[in-house]
């Protein structure tokens, strides 16, 4: 009896491709984590406003954002440990440039606010794509939210404007630097 063989061909990414992956970030991802925003602060009606920004924003949001960021990414297929990084860092730029924009121009947020957050969902996306390119999802997403959790913790602990860029620059400086060190980790290795 012979062994059926499988072959699997290598897939690199092309332009409409990341441009895809990009739009995922910015259409799938966005409106996915607005519904469930709307779910669940209608959960919590009834709590202070404190206590409501707490849970919503610093335990929920890096929950929701950094699942939405990454479901685009099971999309694959013949992909490389390295092209998967690379699809997710488009996939965070997508999501990052929409939420900057939407807290700039619909909020009113200062945009020097909002910079460090185009580096921030990028790179926490690559890391989930790591564990999703090594066959290890969920500690590299826990990673990517407890990230997430301690940059919009500190943002709402920290009542001076000032402190609350400062802490931010740190987290995105850690996730970036886990970031680099991960995609140098990746390979041109077929993800099966």
């Amino acid at each position: 009896m012979q062994k059926a063989e499988v072959v699997i061909k290598l897939h690199k990414p092309d332009a409409s491709e990341m441009v895809f992956f990009f739009l995922c970030g910015v259409i799938i991802s966005v409106p996915l984590t607005l519904f469930i925003y709307q779910y669940t602060d209608s959960l919590l009606i009834g709590l202070n406003p404190f206590t409501i920004a707490l849970v919503s924003r610093a335990f929920f949001a890096p929950f929701i954002e950094e699942f939405a960021k990454a479901y685009p990414l099971f999309y694959r297929h013949g992909e490389t440990q390295r092209s998967i990084f690379n699809l997710a860092l488009l996939v965070g730029f997508g999501f990052g440039l929409v939420e900057l924009l939407t807290y700039v121009s619909v909020l009113g947020t200062p945009i020097i606010y909002r910079l460090p957050g185009l580096f921030f969902h990028p790179a926490s996306t690559a890391v989930t794509a790591y564990g999703i390119a090594t066959k290890q999802p969920v500690p590299f997403y826990l990673i990517a939210v407890f990230l997430h959790f301690a940059n919009n913790y500190l943002a709402l602990a920290l009542a001076d404007p000032s402190f609350q860029l400062l802490s931010s620059i740190f987290v995105v400086a850690v996730t970036v630097f886990a970031f680099w060190q991960l995609r140098n980790r990746t390979k041109e290795k077929i993800v099966i």
